[in-house]
């Protein structure tokens, strides 16, 4: 059995102001019009022959990952939860774990949730290659052929060949200059660092546990300590947060003496800043990108992303410009590596921006927060069809109603009604109160708040069918 452990962390930092921290870049569509980075990991594995596969992601994007499995039609792959990030390492612990404790030593498949890879074919043939060695028992990386004198990616080696089409890793290297990189890439026996893997999880077990025993017993406690809830593992929180910070890279792929690289041509790109998503983009004949609604006038080898207004370019080149919502980013290509940096300055202000976009997805729908002011907000709510909001209760705040389409079923104090298009209701500070869309189409409508307080965190839930507190 060959297993998909797909990884979906992320901070959202390189990709700002489109990827934030709530909807990092493996939840964002891209490079396709249709399917999320995580959506196309997971369905060029079609006709792979693999199982299942299990995700890997943290408490917070929990729903997000769980949506867009739903649009996929597969409700019921298994997600496990990270309650802190503590690197690859740990994780590929817990999901081989889980895997030797439900399954007959199956082969794992380790692919990160934000790659890109064009060509799938070729990508299907190097895993055939992986296959025998992951089998006998060889800890399987890939490494992309190089098709420029890159310096943000790690180098691996190549050794003597092993099996049909693998290589015994020579060594791993970290990021070069520029020029180390250029005599890599002339030499031809160095390959960018994928990150992506194949080994059976016993192996990976026995190699973790002779290099790095204190990550692998952590693991194993916090998922025995673990619960199961609805499609999501969840693992004893306490006990993974003293699990020690590390890579599969340092922990065991660079220590192993059983580590293979297979090659691997097809298109790939870890989409890791601006610069290289305009890369990977179809461009026009000027080596323009649009994304949405723009006018580039006189202006070359640009990437704008407009996400919900006009933007129009005049006499510029080698920029990004990405407008949303409530930011906009302009930057020179050659200097998208410095978005990190605003993060940082977000952070430190006590602004929002960083953590999520004004478009926020709940597991019953959506809200957008179109306006606000010291005493007020108002939002746009869309309530999916049967979905239900918690049963709750605001100290500082009053809440009123407008519903422009569908119906709403309202809890309100002691009474339950319901309010149909163009029709009103109002919630005092202090209620307990739910919302609730019983019918076959979107809930829509609009909600004013109001009070001396309007945090998100001013919510005391009594109920809650998604499990949240």
């Amino acid at each position: 059995m060959l297993i998909p452990v797909i990884m979906a962390g992320g901070s959202g930092s390189r990709l700002w102001p489109l990827s934030r921290q709530l909807n990092p870049k493996q939840f964002l569509r891209l490079t396709d019009a249709h399917l999320s980075m995580l959506q196309q990991t997971i369905t060029r594995l079609a006709g792979a022959n693999v199982a299942l596969p299990q995700l890997i992601c943290n408490e917070q994007h929990r729903f997000l990952v769980a949506e867009q499995l739903r649009q996929l039609g597969m409700e019921q792959a298994s997600i496990l939860l990270e309650p802190v990030g503590r690197n690859t390492a740990p994780a590929i612990a817990l999901a081989a774990c889980k895997a030797v404790a439900e399954a007959e030593d199956p082969i794992l498949l380790v692919l990160a949730a934000d790659h890109l890879i064009e060509d799938i074919p070729a990508f299907h043939a190097s895993l055939e290659v992986a296959l025998p060695l992951a089998r006998d028992g060889k800890l399987v990386t890939f490494g992309i052929t190089p098709t420029s004198a890159h310096t943000g990616y790690g180098y691996i080696e190549q050794g003597a060949g092993v099996g049909e089409g693998g290589y015994r890793v020579k060594r791993f290297v970290e990021k070069p200059d520029a020029a180390t990189a250029a005599q890599y890439v002339a030499g031809g026996e160095h390959y960018w660092n994928s990150g992506m893997f194949m080994f059976r999880a016993s192996r990976y077990l026995e190699e973790l546990e002779h290099f790095q025993p204190a990550i692998l017993e952590a693991c194993r406690v916090a998922l025995e300590g673990g619960s199961q809830d609805l499609p999501f593992t969840r693992v004893h929180a306490a006990t993974f947060a003293t699990c020690p910070d590390d890579s599969i890279d340092y922990a065991v792929m660079e220590k192993t003496s059983d580590a293979v690289m297979v090659p691997l041509q097809a298109g790939w790109s870890d989409i890791g800043s601006w610069s290289a998503l305009w890369e990977a983009s179809a461009k026009d004949a000027c080596g323009n990108v649009l994304r949405g609604d723009g006018l580039l006038l006189d202006s070359h080898n640009t990437y704008v992303h407009a996400d919900s207004r006009l933007v129009a370019t005049v006499g510029v080149q080698d920029l990004i410009i990405v407008e949303t919502k409530d930011a906009v980013l302009v930057a020179h290509k050659d200097q998208v590596q410095q978005v990190k940096g605003i993060v940082d300055q977000l952070k430190q202000a006590g602004r929002h921006e960083h953590l999520n976009h004004r478009e926020v997805y709940r597991p019953w729908g959506m809200y957008d927060s179109v306006d606000n002011g010291q005493r007020y907000q108002v939002k746009r709510i869309t309530v999916k069809p049967g979905a239900k909001l918690s049963v709750q209760m605001h100290h500082h705040r009053a809440e009123h109603w407008i519903v422009v389409s569908g119906t709403a079923r309202v809890t309100n104090g002691e009474q339950t009604y319901l309010v149909s298009e163009n029709q009103s209701t109002y919630i005092p500070i202090g209620q307990v109160h739910a919302l609730e869309n019983p019918g076959v189409i979107p809930l829509e409508l609009i909600e004013v708040q109001s009070g001396s307080y309007l945090g998100e965190d001013d919510i005391v839930r009594f109920e809650d069918k998604y499990g949240r507190t």
